[in-house]
């Protein structure tokens, strides 16, 4: 990790444990700290294997993409690989949008694939995770609604993943209709900035405008290739949904697991909710989504109460934050050794 992207993690990590301070303070370290500790470890079990079960859902929706671009992989590279994606997400700053790059350079280095195919593929599985998280929020608070009158921040919450169902597709859509002419304009604004960066960058080549859209160009072609697989995008988009599934389920069991159950349709809306806050500054989002979720979930269930809310979202999220950084920090840190089980991706 250069020296640069060290000391934003190291900031990013120093503003999370505020964050977290605050959260804890604001629960009550004592009562939050007796509910974590008596948590029904059966259920706590369940929550790490519903935790290991959402992991290879999205694994296997990456690898069937990479599949659509040439680069086979076995089932168990997939799930190192994938899980060095999440590590690289959850330590950068913003999330997905900060570990994409990262993610790429990991694909490159554990396959045989180019940086654009790597990048490509994560950048459509990131885009294939987002159809089925607003979808299920949706149905999820729709049926929430016929049972309870939603108060105001649950409204909000809500109006805001309707926006973000219409805003987003739409943004994309005029983008990648529009791919080319907007990649003319990017290389116009890069091309100087990255080439007076790379001058006195040590090892580092100075980059052509030509070599630079070539690589834009390439990545745009990979994307092409996906998007004319709609089987294979069917595919993609069922392991994706499963692995939102299980994320639900993760969050439900949790609140099992603390003696507090909470309906399955608040963790159907509150989880896709939650992960909107992972793109903060913070490193995967950690603090902004447990503040969200903790606060979502009062809401929803106002006998839960933020405290207990608190509880059954660190049990949660130390799960579902901590392992794939556990598993993907030792498989990215030798991402030869994770290509190394399998060259011929059987």
């Amino acid at each position: 990790m250069g020296r640069e992207n060290l000391r934003a993690t190291l900031v990013g990590f120093a503003a999370t444990l505020v964050v977290f301070a605050v959260l804890f303070y604001t629960a009550g370290v004592d009562d939050l700290v007796a509910q974590v500790t008596s948590a029904d470890l059966r259920y706590v079990a369940l929550v790490l294997l519903a935790t290991f079960a959402w992991l290879a859902a999205w694994a296997g929706a990456l690898r069937t993409v990479l599949g659509v671009l040439g680069v086979e992989l076995s089932w168990l590279r997939s799930f190192l690989v994938f899980c060095g994606a999440m590590f690289s997400n959850n330590i950068t700053p913003f999330g997905q949008a900060g570990g994409e790059p990262v993610t790429a350079l990991l694909i490159n280095r554990s396959t045989d694939a180019e940086y654009e195919t790597g990048l490509a593929a994560i950048a459509s599985v990131d885009t294939l995770n987002f159809v089925p998280s607003i979808t299920i929020a949706l149905i999820g608070a729709g049926y929430y609604a016929t049972e309870v009158t939603l108060g105001r921040r649950l409204e909000v919450a809500i109006a805001a993943v309707g926006v973000l169902a219409i805003t987003v597709p739409s943004l994309v859509y005029v983008g990648w209709t529009r791919r080319y002419s907007l990649e003319h304009r990017v290389v116009e604004a890069l091309v100087p900035f990255i080439q007076a960066i790379a001058r006195v960058v040590p090892r580092v080549s100075v980059p052509t405008a030509e070599g630079l859209e070539r690589r834009i160009t390439g990545f745009f072609r990979a994307i092409e290739r996906v998007a004319a697989n709609p089987r294979k995008l069917a595919i993609a988009l069922a392991l994706s949904s499963f692995g939102w599934g299980f994320q639900m389920i993760a969050l439900w069991l949790a609140f099992v697991a603390i003696g507090e159950p909470i309906a399955l349709s608040i963790a159907l809306f509150v989880v896709p909710i939650g992960a909107i806050a992972g793109v903060t500054p913070l490193p995967g989002g950690a603090g902004g989504i447990e503040w969200t979720l903790a606060v979502l979930i009062a809401a929803a269930s106002p006998a839960v109460g933020f405290k207990i809310a608190t509880a059954g979202v660190i049990v949660f999220r130390g799960f579902v934050y901590w392992t794939p950084v556990i598993l993907g920090g030792r498989s990215s840190e030798r991402p030869a050794s994770a290509a190394g089980f399998d060259r011929r991706g059987v």
